[in-house]
């Protein structure tokens, strides 16, 4: 049993200020165990919308729900999306003898529907694979190499890992997504996911897939929001400065779970990994997933100019920004970008993240640090 005291404290703590609080994650990633973790053994107010008796105790959802005390839990919620009126009710009345954490695996519609129904109820917090934070030092290679979903990293084989990985992809695609609504060709789907797999770490650019797809960008471009709000890619938003320089302005992509982004590039050991072209890319997009676990920050970006200038992360800490910088090198170096980036975003720090062992300045606010650092769950800028 992994310990992820960190997010469970963050739960805690949004149920105490509000009444309705959204886990929301990647399918598999541990919301339902760690759901579990906070309710009492004989508690009656745990609902699982894909247990067909779950379903049938929420028949007539207010007469249900009405009368329960303490933490009620409603698990795999986009599937009901009709209970979110219901909650409303609920979460208004006073003094409130219930509250209510609702779970989902779809981020961008429960996002709208919680805002939409629950406005002022509901607090939302997301959780991802296993991290750094949560398996220590150690840890670091398998992790990025299996990724972070408690199925795939607990393994008993690399050979049982990829064979979870492999059927993870196809239950997403082939089951959760038509579920979810979601009306695309599973084998269309799976294809652009693997094509967004080779544009790891890259800036999004809609018309080359569409292209090799034989639709127009407009499709692709539905298709990249349907996996970003399954919550397996992340697109990293460019951060605007007022420059004189022209800057880039679309965004730029990542496979969030590094073990997802191997099975998709087809990297089935660890040799594959260590020698195929993206490898770089793997690791920077696996520490940049770490970094934002655990650094503070109301706003995340990357930037880059079309004059050559590009750096991986812009954290907007209140009126603080803070750069970060992720290079799979023995020795970084202080570079013509970062130097760049610190004058004209008027930066306080920049930490370029790497494999090393040590911690040490590269220049004047700019210091070299180790990715193992973050496993102690405390930011550093």
């Amino acid at each position: 049993m992994i310990a992820r005291s960190r997010i469970l404290d963050r739960v805690r703590t949004a149920l105490t200020r509000a009444p309705v609080v959204l886990l929301t994650g990647p399918r598999q990633c541990g919301k339902t165990t760690l759901a579990r973790e906070l309710l009492t053994p004989d508690s009656v107010g745990y609902f699982d919308l894909e247990d067909p008796a779950s379903l049938g105790r929420l028949d007539e959802p207010r007469t249900a729900l009405e009368p329960l005390r303490g933490l009620v839990v409603i698990d795999e919620i986009q599937r009901r999306p009709e209970l979110f009126p219901v909650l409303r009710v609920l979460a208004d009345r006073r003094p409130n003898p219930a509250s209510f954490l609702i779970l989902g695996s779809a981020s961008g519609e429960l996002r709208r529907q919680g805002s939409e129904s629950l406005a002022g109820r509901i607090e939302q917090v997301e959780l991802g694979g296993f991290t750094l934070a949560e398996l220590g030092a150690t840890s670091l290679h398998d992790l990025w190499r299996r990724g972070g979903f408690p199925s795939s990293f607990l393994a008993g084989t690399d050979f049982d890992s990829v064979s979870w990985r492999k059927q993870f992809i196809l239950t997403l695609l082939e089951r959760d997504l038509p579920q979810w609504g979601v009306r695309v060709p599973a084998k269309a789907l799976l294809r652009f996911w693997t094509m967004i797999a080779h544009y790891h770490g890259q800036i999004w650019n809609a018309s080359e897939p569409a292209r090799a797809m034989g639709v127009n960008p407009a499709t692709t471009r539905r298709y990249l929001d349907l996996l970003t709000d399954a919550l397996v890619v992340r697109q990293l938003q460019p951060w605007h400065a007022n420059l004189s320089k022209r800057q880039v302005k679309s965004p730029k992509l990542y496979v969030r779970d590094s073990g997802l982004l191997h099975q998709l590039l087809g990297l089935q050991s660890e040799s594959a990994l260590l020698n195929h072209p993206k490898s770089g890319a793997s690791w920077e997009g696996f520490a940049i997933e770490q970094i934002l676990a655990v650094e503070p920050h109301d706003e995340a970006c990357f930037w880059a100019t079309h004059q050559g200038a590009e750096l991986d992360l812009v954290l907007r800490r209140g009126d603080r920004l803070l750069g970060v910088e992720c290079k799979r090198a023995d020795a970084p170096r202080l570079t013509r970008s970062i130097r760049i980036a610190l004058e004209d975003l008027d930066l306080e720090r920049v930490v370029v993240v790497y494999p090393g062992a040590k911690r040490f300045p590269l220049g004047d606010r700019v210091e070299a640090v180790p990715l193992h650092v973050y496993a102690a769950g405390e930011g550093i800028l």
